[in-house]
């Protein structure tokens, strides 16, 4: 059997700038995709009224900028699909691709004992990505004739992404759940699916019950009304209120000038800040407090929060800080008030005959569809790919803890494997490509790592963060309010310079984009 040296799984934004960003430092990649083409998330169809949720300075590729027949602020999701194949016909990564070849599993073979690889000092024996003994044994499917094929590989990139693979739908009691029900039960993966025509035949005139709070939430209760209007009422129903924006600015400031500059990281207790900072963050504590309610003070202002009981219970800084606020597709709110969607809070519901009930209500919800837009079991999906229960474990992790990964990407103790893309941001694309740089420069030698105690030690500081202003969310591992910080970590192991805006003011009053990463191993 051929071994390979470098394995990609995945062709959304993280694999196609891993393929990229490898070729570049001279391997010859293998890059496995499930589906017919490149995108990731972007290529699955997609909710009809989905765009992007960041300005597109902002999720832009440092060396491709979106062409100039783009205008939207806020492209659609067919224009983000075409950018990103773009991007790939330009770099010519397309001989890399394997399509239609779903990854089964990964075993590591032929290599150290686990027991021989816990006593390592050095990740992998070595601290260097190419001299482990063992090989990455890679299944893989055709999706087309179902047929497998194996390969070996010297390391492995994951690309594959949490929102997408497996669906999370809530377990109901017997008899309280889709099996009594008369109507249609979908995921909002199944709905995406659809192309437009079929998802517009599908709702129109029908009643239809989303569950959930999130994006894709509110794009398909968006959806649904636009086509019914008040005649046949979109149903919401959610556990938990989120702060949703209605566009970028807040009180007429754009929220990245409050959030995600220098200064603003500042006032943020940082994973591994020295003691001066550790001090300041606390003195300026108030200020963090006072941006917040900032925040919070215009969407109340602006949207009928409190009239439909959707004020969030917790502050816009942990929704920021954990990668949960999300733009509202627009005149969301003026479909409420007209009646075409019908917002509801509740913790609990099951199924009946005739559609739901929930809980402290007497009288049953009549519906025709019920779409769960309840997310994915991303760390179930990320688990899964691996065969080995030892190593299953040791990539998630215990529920306590945020996924074990060095800078967001290397598992301490796991040999010859990156994990690009998991880890949340402000723009996943721009975050993803400085990853994947940093990673290349790993690959060629240009620096090692740290021993694994040092890594784990880096690890802990990141969950102590994360728990710290994410709240329940801190599995997500977000860094959306210290990406600048997060950044300047993976710049200064490829030893390249931090500050890199022209003047004061600008480094620490303006937001960071992707045009300011511009050249960045090449410099």
């Amino acid at each position: 059997m051929e071994t390979i040296q470098v394995a990609v799984i995945g062709a959304g934004i993280s694999g196609l700038l891993a393929c990229k960003y490898v070729v570049e430092k001279g391997f010859n990649p293998v890059v496995f995709e499930a589906e017919e083409g490149v995108g990731g998330v972007w290529n699955n169809h997609t909710i009809q009224s989905t765009i992007l949720q960041n300005p597109k300075s902002t999720y832009e590729f440092t060396d491709f900028p979106w062409p100039s027949s783009v205008e939207e602020f806020y492209p659609t999701h067919n224009q983000v699909l075409e950018y990103l194949q773009s991007y790939a016909q330009h770099f010519d990564l397309f001989p890399y691709m394997k399509f239609n070849s779903k990854v089964i599993s990964l075993d590591y073979v032929d290599g150290e004992s686990i027991e021989e690889m816990e006593s390592w000092d050095l990740w992998g024996a070595t601290g260097k990505p190419f001299e482990s003994k063992g090989k990455w044994e890679i299944v893989v499917q055709d999706t087309k004739t179902s047929s497998t094929k194996m390969y070996q590989f010297e390391f492995v990139i994951l690309c594959i992404g949490r929102y997408s693979g497996l669906p999370n739908i809530p377990e109901f009691p017997p008899n309280q759940g889709p099996e009594v029900f008369n109507g249609k039960v979908m995921h909002s993966k199944e709905y995406s699916a659809l192309d437009d025509e079929k998802a517009a035949e599908l709702i129109r005139n029908k009643r239809v019950t989303v569950i959930g709070s999130a994006k894709s939430a509110v794009d398909i209760a968006a959806e649904c009304a636009e086509a019914n209007g008040a005649e046949y009422p979109c149903l919401m129903i959610q556990r938990t209120a989120n702060w949703l924006l209605p566009s970028i600015y807040l009180w007429g400031v754009p929220y990245p000038l409050l959030f995600f500059t220098r200064f603003s990281e500042l006032l943020i207790h940082k994973p591994g800040e020295t003691f001066l900072q550790r001090i300041l963050a606390t003195l300026v504590s108030p200020l963090r407090w006072a941006i917040s309610k900032f925040a919070e003070s215009y969407l109340r202002w602006k949207l009928p929060l409190k009239k439909y009981n959707m004020v969030p219970k917790h502050s816009f800084l942990q929704d920021m800080s954990s990668c949960r606020i999300q733009m509202l597709p627009k005149n969301f709110y003026e479909k409420v008030e007209q009646g075409s969607i019908i917002l509801k809070r509740s913790q609990n519901f099951s199924f009946c005959k005739e559609g739901l009930i929930i809980d402290g209500e007497t009288q049953p919800l009549e519906t025709d569809i019920v779409i769960f837009a309840t997310g994915y079991k991303g760390d179930q999906k990320l688990k899964n790919i691996f065969k080995s229960p030892i190593f299953q474990e040791k990539i998630v992790g215990p529920p306590t803890s945020i996924v074990p990964l060095y800078r967001h990407m290397i598992h301490p103790r796991i040999p010859q494997l990156a994990v690009i893309g998991y880890a949340e941001s402000l723009s996943n694309l721009c975050t993803s490509e400085i990853r994947c740089q940093w990673l290349a420069q790993f690959l060629s030698g240009k620096f090692e790592f740290p021993k694994i105690r040092e890594m784990e030690k880096d690890v802990m500081k990141w969950e102590k963060y994360s728990k710290l202003y994410s709240g329940k969310y801190f599995r997500g591992s977000c860094n959306a309010c210290v990406h600048v910080w997060y950044n300047d970590q993976l710049c200064k192991d490829m030893e390249r310079k931090t500050r890199r805006k022209k003047g004061v003011l600008a480094e620490w009053f303006l937001p960071y984009f992707p045009s300011d990463y511009a050249g960045l191993t090449h410099n």
